[in-house]
C-alpha cells in the first residue's frame, strides 16, 4: 500500500513525523507537505505561479516540501508518485471540529485526495498536545486499522481528545459558528483586526464536538456533494423553475464543445491541453 502523508502545519511539524511513523506500519510512506505554516487556508490551490518540489529529511522517510497549500501538496504528490492508495493528513496541532472544517487546511488535504478519487483521512489532536505525540500513536494506529476495511469511506475527519476512551462515529456539529472578528490597534493607534474563535459549550450529542468533550475519538464520514437533497426535492415539487423545459430540449450529456466552453469560462489560468504531458 502506498500512503501519502501531508498536513497544513508544515513539513517540520512533529505531528507530521508521528503520523508518518504510524503510517509506515501499513505500507510505503512518502511525505509531501508545505514548506511552512499553512493553517486555516482551507481548500486553496495555487494557480498564479508554479510550484516547487524539494527533497528534505524527515526521519527515515522520503519527504518533499512544497511552496504551496495542503491541497497543492496532495495534488502534486499524487501526480508524481503514481498509484497512491491512501492519503493521511495530520497529525494537526489543534482540533478541527464543527464548522471549523470549512477553514481547515488539514481536512483540505484529505478532501483533495477524495477529489482525485483517492481515500483521504484527516487527523487532528488538541493544540496543547505538542511536543509529546507519543500517546496519540496507538490511537492513530487504531483509527487506521478501523477505517482501512471500509472502502466506501472516501473522506473521513478524525479528532482525538486529550485522554481518549475509545472510537465513535459522529456527525458534524453545525449548530453554531465560532468565528469572530476581534478589533485591536497597531502601535500608532490604527485599527487592526484578528479573525479568532469563541468558545462553544454544550454541543449536541452524537456530534464531533460532543464526542471530544466526552473524551471519545470522533470519527466523522464526510462527502464532497454539498447538495441539500431533501430541500432540492421539495423545491422542485413546490416551486419548480424551468427543469421540465431544460430536460425536454437539452441533451442528457453535453457535447465536448459545450463542456470545453464552460471549462474555459471557469478557469482563471489557461486550461491545459489533455494531450500534452
Amino acid at each position: 500500500m502506498r500512503i501519502l502523508v501531508s498536513n497544513d502545519d508544515g513539513i517540520y511539524s512533529p505531528g507530521l513525523a508521528a503520523l508518518a511513523e504510524v503510517a509506515s506500519e501499513f505500507g510505503s510512506v512518502r511525505v509531501v507537505a508545505p514548506d511552512g505554516e499553512r493553517s486555516s487556508t482551507g481548500h486553496a490551490i495555487t494557480a498564479s505561479r508554479p510550484l516547487s518540489y524539494r527533497r528534505t529529511q524527515i526521519g527515515g522517510f522520503e519527504a518533499f516540501r512544497v511552496n504551496g497549500t495542503p491541497a497543492d501538496c496532495v495534488a502534486l504528490g499524487a501526480h508524481l508518485w503514481e498509484k497512491v492508495d491512501l492519503v493521511l493528513s495530520g497529525l494537526n496541532l489543534g482540533l478541527n471540529l464543527g464548522n471549523g472544517i470549512w477553514h481547515s487546511g488539514t481536512l483540505a488535504a484529505a478532501k483533495q485526495a477524495a477529489l482525485l478519487g483517492l481515500r483521504g483521512i484527516a487527523l487532528s489532536a488538541p493544540a496543547t498536545a505538542e511536543p509529546d505525540f507519543a500517546p496519540f500513536k496507538p490511537w492513530m494506529r487504531r483509527v487506521i486499522e478501523a477505517l482501512l476495511p471500509h472502502n466506501d469511506l472516501c473522506l473521513t475527519n478524525v479528532n482525538f481528545p486529550r485522554n481518549p476512551r475509545g472510537l465513535v462515529w459522529t456527525r458534524v456539529s453545525v449548530r453554531r459558528y465560532d468565528g469572530q472578528i476581534v478589533p485591536t490597534t497597531d502601535p500608532l493607534g490604527r485599527p487592526l483586526y484578528w479573525f479568532s474563535v469563541t468558545p462553544i459549550e454544550g454541543a449536541e450529542d452524537g456530534t464531533d464536538r460532543w464526542a471530544v468533550e466526552q473524551q471519545w475519538v470522533s470519527v466523522t464520514p464526510l462527502r464532497l456533494d454539498l447538495t441539500d437533497e431533501q430541500l432540492l426535492a421539495r423545491l422542485q415539487a413546490s416551486r419548480p423553475l424551468q427543469e421540465g423545459i431544460a430536460t425536454a430540449v437539452s441533451p442528457r450529456r453535453s457535447s465536448p464543445e459545450a463542456a470545453e466552453a464552460v471549462k474555459r469560462e471557469e478557469a482563471e489560468t489557461p486550461v491545459a491541453d489533455p494531450q500534452v504531458r
